[in-house]
């Protein structure tokens, strides 16, 4: 605990994204405070809590401060060109579901008139005002790397360009290309009187134009809504180059064929932002699937959060569009001095330009799974394995899994959670399948995950219609866990396979998210699974014990506390202790109060969190003793992995739980201890590489900034994510040379064999030996 002599009154306020220590008034030398930051003083009592404002960090200004690393991959010219343009693309994803989802939150929270403070001390519409400034800066400091980025593939021969520099040839292949395939599909709406304001649907891009018609005063506004997807790009490829042009421009040279015989005064581009919260009552519910239906509808018409602009709009247009679209906030208005949309510059990220990408990565077989011809087997000998995605691969574990389970004769029954899948994944298909040929299935589905409601929608009518046990997991809760459970007759009787994962049950995600899953056999971790399973279908928690999961919401929490605590007074003993945690976020006020605890006892912490992070470490008195790194490379970040010292008896533990109050006290959340020797050393090694990681990590200091690490001569200039490719492969390519040399080996004994057995008798002075008798039989 702080002593009272202790000061911390000197605690940095939370600097906005991107700025670092340099923005922080100076440490008085003379012991006195600096009048702006006495009411920043904790007192006794609130230091003893750990409960004063200071301590914790904003989670949404931590969350941006993530995309500011995002950005700086895409500045970094050690990325290959197309990747850094991914980047960007994907920040500009990021900012739009920052918007639909946190800050349309936040505006409820002010609609609803809430005044209850954050942890860090903030109101709803402070949280909004200091949100919004952040992201204009990150939008100005985006489009600046965008531009540069457009004239260095400039030089690589790809561009982006106006549609007025094309040579006039190239001109009108465009005018007949759009007519052909994009202009049938065009519908202008008047604004008038006669026509009111039309519907403009979640991020699409428009266009405002005004006409006036010949012999007519007052011109017109109408609206052109761009009709990208469904086969048509956003930005369209001039013939067969490498040219492109955005179908904005397209669109708004071509508007004589819209508006035939009519003066065009203006065309100018718009585009709105959502709320995506619109979440009701499920407890109040007859029908979840009917409640999350009309979530569905409603979200489509929720109120606007956010309308971008382009620079060239006129005052009054602006102004016309936010009191159409009901934005009362004119700071809601944001004027984009370049691209709208960042995220459609992933059409040209995907080019197949080897050169401009990282080299290609093809996940390997786990090395255990080789050569199987059975995982259940494969499963049996091992004990428990885990797989390293997307370093192993998904098809060749997971699917396969689910796959063979749906075929092997000796399978009985087949549960499992479905939170998140794709297309793609065939996983779906084979649970069909083991249904068709009379398995016991049941799938929990979560319907309310965020953005892919639809989508479980259709996934669970398909699976109900091959008569698959559908549920929809428990009122109040959401089913976040990642787990499967198989049970199979084996000669010994009924035994349990469990897979347990960090990541959703998605193949497309398997290739861009780092995610760890466990296959095993131990008997009480299939109980526990029986158990979970039964509780997530029935909603009775009455009972029910867990030998080895840790379940939340009703156990996780304070098992994660009282191990942390158990750490801080291993510590106090003066006996070895320390904590590494890998995770998403840490958001959860409670838990970083008690990792506070524990490093103020002297516990060495490690914490290496991708994103949100209301910690701060570093801080003499509070946090001396914890480092926070964020890993930001070539694939997500997105495995939980969390490690105690125990006194020298190491506890692991994975799951699908970030250390966020929504997660701990308000999903079904799984933690599976990870227990044989081998592959808690596995973990200890990725943990290790990403903890000394000097290319891809990220330090965090005090004030919530963040200082990218540099390699050193001496260092390895690899990141943990490339090593993880590297040493994977390499266990692979061993084994295989392991049995290659056991072949050749063995391959050499038996010629050897055969040449003696060819060779003539040799004639000895010496009798031979009598034959041996016959064997008798048994």
């Amino acid at each position: 605990m702080l002593s009272r002599s202790e000061d911390l009154s000197m605690l940095p306020a939370q600097t906005p994204p991107g700025e670092g220590l340099s923005k922080l008034p100076p440490q008085p030398t003379d012991g006195t405070l600096e009048p702006t930051l006495e009411a920043q003083r904790p007192s006794v009592r609130a230091r003893a809590e750990l409960r004063h404002p200071g301590f914790f960090l904003n989670r949404e200004l931590t969350w941006l401060n993530f995309n500011h690393r995002v950005l700086n991959e895409a500045e970094d010219k050690r990325t290959p060109l197309l990747e850094r343009v991914k980047f960007l693309a994907i920040v500009g994803s990021n900012l739009d579901e920052f918007h639909m989802k946190r800050v349309g939150g936040l505006k409820q929270q002010v609609g609803a008139e809430l005044l209850e403070l954050t942890v860090d001390g903030r109101t709803p519409r402070q949280q909004i005002e200091e949100a919004r400034s952040a992201v204009r800066e990150m939008t100005v400091k985006a489009e600046d790397i965008r531009a540069k980025l457009m004239r260095a593939l400039t030089h690589r021969g790809v561009r982006l360009v106006p549609y007025a520099s094309l040579r006039a040839p190239d001109q009108a292949w465009l005018r007949q290309h759009y007519i052909d395939n994009v202009f049938p599909l065009v519908t202008p709406q008047s604004i008038d009187p006669a026509h009111p304001f039309p519907f403009v649907s979640n991020l699409s891009l428009n266009l405002l134009v005004s006409v006036r018609a010949p012999n007519d005063e007052n011109a017109v506004l109408s609206r052109i809504k761009l009709p990208i997807g469904g086969g048509i790009p956003r930005l369209v490829r001039v013939r067969d180059s490498l040219t492109f042009v955005a179908l904005e421009e397209v669109i708004a040279h071509h508007l004589d064929l819209l508006f035939p015989d009519t003066t065009i005064e203006s065309c100018e581009l718009f585009r709105v932002t959502r709320n995506a919260i619109a979440e009701k009552d499920e407890e109040q519910a007859d029908d979840l699937l009917e409640m999350i239906e009309a979530e569905l509808r409603e979200r489509k018409f929720a109120p606007v959060v956010r309308l971008e602009v382009s620079a060239d709009m006129s005052r009054a247009h602006r102004d016309k569009l936010a009191h159409e679209l009901e934005l009362g906030d004119p700071d809601d208005v944001f004027e984009v001095d370049g691209m709208l949309a960042l995220r459609d510059l992933m059409e040209l990220a995907a080019l197949p330009i080897p050169e401009l990408h990282d080299r290609p990565h093809r996940p390997v077989d786990h090395p255990l799974l080789l050569d199987s011809t059975n995982i259940f087997q494969s499963i049996r000998d091992a004990g428990s394995l885990l797989v390293h995605h997307p370093y192993h691969s998904f098809s060749s574990s997971v699917e396969r899994f689910l796959r063979e389970a749906s075929t092997d004769p000796r399978v009985r029954a087949v549960k499992m959670t479905l939170y998140r899948t794709s297309a793609e994944t065939t996983i779906v298909d084979h649970l069909v399948e083991a249904a068709r040929v009379g398995k016991q299935v049941t799938v929990v589905v979560e319907l309310k995950a965020r953005f892919d409601e639809e989508a479980n929608i259709r996934w669970a009518s398909r699976l109900e219609n091959a008569g698959i046990h559908v549920t929809y997991g428990i009122v109040g809760l959401k089913t976040h866990t990642k787990i499967t459970l198989v049970v199979r007759q084996d000669p010994a009787g009924l035994k349990r396979y469990v897979h347990i994962g960090t990541g959703n049950y998605h193949a497309g995600t398997a290739r861009l998210y780092t995610d760890i899953g466990l296959f095993t056999c131990d008997d009480k971790i299939g109980r526990d699974a029986t158990e979970l399973f039964n509780f997530l279908t029935t909603g009775v928690t009455a009972h029910r014990r867990f030998s080895k999961l840790l379940l939340g919401p009703r156990m996780m929490k304070p098992a994660l506390i009282e191990k942390i605590d158990r750490e801080a007074r291993h510590a106090q003993d003066r006996k070895p202790a320390s904590i590494q945690m890998k995770m998403n976020a840490l958001e959860d006020p409670d838990i970083v109060r008690a990792l506070y605890r524990a490093s103020q006892a002297g516990v060495q912490i490690d914490l290496i969190v991708r994103d949100t992070c209301r910690l701060r470490p570093g801080v003499p008195g509070l946090s001396d003793n914890v480092r926070v790194l964020s890993i930001v490379g070539r694939f997500l970040e997105h495995a939980r992995v969390f490690c105690f010292h125990n006194g020298g008896d190491d506890e692991y533990f994975i799951g699908s739980a970030d250390l966020m109050t929504r997660n701990l006290d308000s999903r079904v959340e799984v933690l599976v201890p990870i227990e044989p020797p081998e592959l808690r050393e596995e973990l200890r090694n990725m943990l290790t590489m990403q903890l000394t990681d000097r290319r891809a990590a990220w330090e965090m200091r005090p004030d919530g900034s963040y200082v990218q690490r540099t390699a050193k001569a001496t260092d390895r200039r690899k990141s943990s994510q490339e090593l993880c490719i590297q040493q994977t492969q390499e266990r692979v390519d061993r084994l295989i040379e392991s049995k290659q040399g056991s072949k050749k080996r063995v391959r050499t004994r038996r010629s050897s064999l055969r040449r003696d057995a060819m060779r003539p008798a040799r004639i000895s002075a010496v009798p031979s030996s009598p034959p041996p008798s016959e064997p008798k039989p048994n």
